[in-house]
């Protein structure tokens, strides 16, 4: 019970932590920078914790669905226009601010844009401060645009170090020898995931070719192990 406590390996380099964390820490400046000259300061440093977990998923796992453009803008879209709902009928508690965070997670969910972020985001604009609850309605303006300059940020950074963004669809796997009705295809692996009932940061499609290619890397060794036996 107690193994399942224990942190799984991580697969990328340090040369990629570095990338990531420098990635991280420009966005976030430049985001919270430039909120804060247009709507002030005391507003921008309001919005900096869910800027900081969105810039970890947009530099660190941007290839991840929930770091993708439409799940960063509609992710805050949601949770900016929910909260500001609640706070409007309900009154800035803790208890509708929880309300509102629930109820951001369900609209995500619908519009396909989760972003766990932007459920702190919910969190942070019913219980905001005295410069936010003064922008009322107006408070989607800096909620927006952090979230568009964190995006351009991941967008420019991501592309000139040499990683993909946002991540293109998956290509069909190559064809394989083994028989079609026994190999796993990308709508087998979306009915698996259906049957778990689950939210898994991967599609079907990924899935597909990571199995493929860990397939080709078996057989490889298989030849491999076959001519250094005969050796």
């Amino acid at each position: 019970m107690f193994a399942r406590w224990l942190p799984a390996a991580i697969n990328t380099r340090p040369s990629e932590w570095s990338r990531a964390a420098i990635g991280m820490a420009l966005g976030t400046m430049f985001s919270v920078w430039l909120c804060g000259k247009v709507f002030g300061i005391d507003v921008a440093l309001h919005l900096i914790g869910p800027l900081g977990a969105s810039a970890v998923l947009l530099f660190a796992v941007s290839s991840g669905a929930l770091a993708q453009p439409w799940s960063i803008l509609g992710g805050y879209l949601c949770a900016g226009v929910v909260s500001l709902l609640v706070a409007h009928v309900l009154g800035r508690t803790l208890g509708s601010a929880c309300l509102a965070a629930g109820m951001a997670l369900i609209l995500m969910c619908w519009l396909r844009c989760l972003h766990p972020p932007a459920g702190a985001l919910a969190l942070l604009m019913v219980v905001a401060d005295p410069a936010t609850i003064a922008l009322e309605w107006k408070a989607l303006g800096p909620v927006m645009l952090s979230a568009s300059t964190m995006l351009l940020s991941a967008l420019a950074y991501n592309n000139l170090t040499r990683i993909r963004y946002p991540k293109r669809p998956a290509e069909p796997a190559p064809m394989m020898p083994a028989p079609d009705s026994q190999a796993i295809t990308a709508a087998d692996l979306k009915l698996a995931l259906a049957d778990m009932e689950a939210f898994y940061d991967i599609t079907p499609e990924d899935l597909e070719q990571l199995i493929h290619a860990s397939e080709l890397h078996a057989r490889r060794r298989s030849i491999g192990d076959v001519f250094s036996s005969k050796g």
